[in-house]
């Protein structure tokens, strides 16, 4: 059930950062892109935790996983994943109201470079800097979804 409130549960399959969906899950392309390829894994209904989340949607977030990571190192040679599941930002608010989703950050252990921009991973090895942003042009993004959809 959507909840009127929630960011998480506006997003659609008409959504232009839309890389694939399955049954349970949609995958869009973060707006941030220090690491190229970083991606939103939302569950499709509302559900404010992990412990929420039936045995089926656990199963097809499986399929997810292994879609995503063939697509990103089909896409960009990713060398690596890392996968988060942290809802703190949720609770910064007066009326905390979690949705369950991961985000998905390729790695990558040399430069990749789309449209022109150049993508590096200096923490290569390492926990990945949530403070480090990389903005992108708006065809840049294009063709990032368009090399990730794809792949898939």
């Amino acid at each position: 059930m959507a909840n009127t409130t929630c960011k998480f549960c506006e997003f659609s399959a008409k959504d232009e950062n839309l890389i694939f969906e399955t049954p349970f899950w949609m995958v869009l392309l973060a707006p941030e892109q220090s690491y190229v390829g970083r991606s939103m894994v939302v569950l499709k209904r509302h559900a404010a935790s992990l412990s929420d989340v039936t045995a089926e949607e656990l199963a097809d977030f499986g399929s997810v996983v292994k879609k995503f990571e063939a697509a990103a190192k089909k896409a960009f040679d990713a060398t690596m994943f890392n996968w988060t599941c942290m809802m703190n930002d949720f609770f910064r608010a007066a009326i905390p109201d979690p949705h369950v989703h991961w985000h998905a950050r390729p790695r990558y252990n040399h430069t990749v470079e789309v449209s022109h921009v150049r993508f590096t991973d200096p923490e290569f090895g390492q926990h990945y800097n949530r403070d480090r942003t990389q903005e992108i042009p708006g065809n840049v993004r294009k063709e990032i979804v368009a090399k990730l959809r794809k792949a898939a």
